[in-house]
């Protein structure tokens, strides 16, 4: 309990001095520092998910198909970092996977409405990067975007990138 919250605050504060520090370079923010902000975070969150992802698979057998990666994502994965398993895993059997989290623990802490809703992608970006990270690490190129349409509910869209 103590560590899950210890992470909340520590993740706010990152997505708050990302974008301060951005904004006091150039006063106003537009889309543009917007975008170079969440790109940031990303990033980060990309490093973080390569890391997490190698001391999680260190024992487990290689993975058959990308679909067994998808699920060991939303079941082990989610279950280690985010303290709780995906809701809703989709998918089109193409390469496009959605994995829906009801109760996002990243959201919870902002709002359980739509008065917060504009700020919610900033909270997103870093997250989207772990799993972008852990997939990388996994052999799998990918996109991952997320889309808040109710808080604490998100939709991660996992795009898998084919060579």
């Amino acid at each position: 309990m103590a560590d899950e919250v210890l992470f909340e605050f520590l993740h706010m504060e990152i997505v708050s001095h990302v974008y301060k520090e951005q904004q006091s370079s150039k006063g106003e923010m537009d889309n543009k520092d917007r975008a170079v902000c969440v790109s940031v975070l990303e990033g980060m969150g990309f490093r973080v998910g390569q890391g997490l992802i190698e001391r999680l698979t260190r024992d487990s057998p290689s993975f058959k198909d990308e679909l067994d990666v998808m699920k060991f994502i939303c079941k082990d994965f989610w279950t280690k970092v985010f303290k709780r398993q995906i809701d809703n895993l989709r998918t089109n059997h193409q390469g496009t996977y959605v994995l829906q989290d009801n109760k996002f623990a990243q959201l919870t802490q902002l709002s359980s409405g739509k008065q917060y809703l504009d700020q919610a992608p900033k909270y997103l970006a870093f997250s989207c990067g772990v799993v972008r990270g852990a997939l990388s690490n996994l052999g799998l190129d990918s996109v991952v975007t997320a889309e808040v349409s109710v808080m604490p509910s998100c939709k991660f869209q996992v795009v898998i990138q084919k060579l």
